[in-house]
């Protein structure tokens, strides 16, 4: 009777021992995210920026136009400056190394460049000898702490966790899709041009300049002397900026804010037109603001809409009409010809002239050019995607012509 006893707690015994050698499956989930970096703003100032030569193309950001030279952002890194004389083959020529640069914009053969808490100048009117003249201290203050003089910056970081969505590093909480990869979170005088994604614009001898919160004001009449004039409160959520005679249209995502700048450098609020939480940029004419609605990322309502809203009355903005869209990113507008990047889903284009009827009037959809933001041009459609960099012959706005592409190291992600 011992014998069946001792057999059956072998058998178990044995049993235990096999399942306890198989192989625990775990799963792990790798991110690209931004994880929080801690500095010294005096050990910033101290590194000497010296112009570097051409690099390649790694994550582009921020595009700007300015005379024959195309300058594209490498997000909290520098830009890149191109000869775009021809834009069939556009030249590399140099790189300017600056820690934590988003945004530029240029006047008068002065780059103004965000350099985490200050604002930059260069002179680059000799392109080949480009020299920092200028730097205007904590302006940018957001995430600055004046007691310690340390900033809290991000870097994009790739990590693997157990966790499926979210995961909580040092009391930070991230997720895959935030960085500057999956978010690559305007003019007359002698200015450039920038996008619609511009965090950053000129007018009337001012540079605007908006983060999350705050409108800023430098006086820059004497373009190689920047002078901060005053920041501006306009609640949270502000996304991008974009002129119109003396007029700013401020892209947040809640709405749009319009300011009267005919004093430039007291623009005064005009009115607030809202919406449905979405990512928000904006271009307008003299009637109409075109402004793209999307999910996604920050973005928190699934609306993936163009509205256009009636701006006649400044002080009254109304909605006209939405047109439904995939998932629109940045756009353009030239004359009557509006241009939209549509992420992942390509690049579409419009006649706009009878707002009314704009989905009865598209022109093209180029499903295979996924696109992120784009500058229309005097001698080209810039686009910029996970392609790189590339540039459109629209002279006939209905029938776009490639005429290069600017490969990049690490494409742009879209979501």
């Amino acid at each position: 009777m011992k014998t069946p006893r001792l057999i059956k707690a072998f058998l178990i015994l044995a049993s235990g021992l096999f399942f306890s050698c198989e192989d625990q499956i775990n799963t792990t989930y790798t991110y690209r995210t931004m994880m929080p970096v801690y500095l010294e703003m005096s050990d910033v100032r101290a590194r000497m920026i010296a112009v570097e030569p051409a690099q390649p193309l790694d994550n582009p950001g921020k595009i700007y136009l300015y005379k024959d030279y195309l300058l594209v952002n490498e997000p909290t890194k520098g830009i890149h400056i191109l000869d775009n004389s021809n834009p069939s083959s556009p030249v590399n020529l140099s790189f300017i190394p600056i820690e934590g640069n988003v945004d530029l914009a240029v006047n008068s053969d002065i780059l103004y460049a965000y350099n985490y808490v200050d604002l930059l100048a260069f002179d680059i009117s000799k392109i080949s000898n480009i020299k920092l003249i200028n730097r205007v201290e904590d302006v940018f203050t957001h995430m600055y702490r004046h007691d310690t003089g340390q900033i809290i910056t991000f870097k994009d970081t790739v990590i693997t966790t157990d966790s499926p969505r979210w995961e909580t590093w040092r009391g930070w909480a991230v997720r895959s899709d935030m960085s500057f990869a999956a978010n690559f979170s305007a003019a007359s005088q002698s200015y450039g041009t920038g996008g619609s994604m511009a965090r950053f614009t000129l007018m009337d001898g001012h540079l605007y300049a908006v983060d999350e919160t705050t409108l800023r004001v430098f006086d820059v009449k004497t373009p190689n002397e920047p002078k901060f004039v005053k920041p501006i409160d306009l609640g949270w959520g502000i996304e991008t900026i974009f002129p119109f005679q003396k007029k700013l249209f401020i892209g947040s995502n809640r709405g749009m804010h319009i300011y009267d700048a005919s004093t430039p450098h007291s623009p005064t609020r005009m009115a607030v037109y809202e919406h449905a939480v979405a990512c928000d940029p904006v271009v307008v004419n003299e009637e109409h603001a075109f402004v793209t609605l999307r999910s996604g990322n920050f973005c928190v309502n699934n609306i993936n809409q163009l509205q256009v809203i009636d701006i006649k009355d400044p002080y009254k903005p109304t909605l006209k009409k939405a047109y439904p869209m995939l998932n629109p990113h940045g756009l353009g507008l030239a004359g009557d010809f509006l241009y939209i990047a549509e992420g992942r889903h390509g690049l579409k284009s419009f006649n706009v002239k009878n707002v009314m009827a704009i989905d009865q009037n598209q022109l093209e959809f180029l499903e295979n050019m996924k696109s992120v933001d784009l500058i229309p041009g005097p001698k080209s459609l810039i686009v910029i995607g996970p392609d790189g960099v590339c540039q459109f012959d629209y002279s006939t706005p209905s029938k776009l012509r490639k005429l290069s592409c600017i490969q990049v190291n690490n494409p742009v992600v879209i979501k």
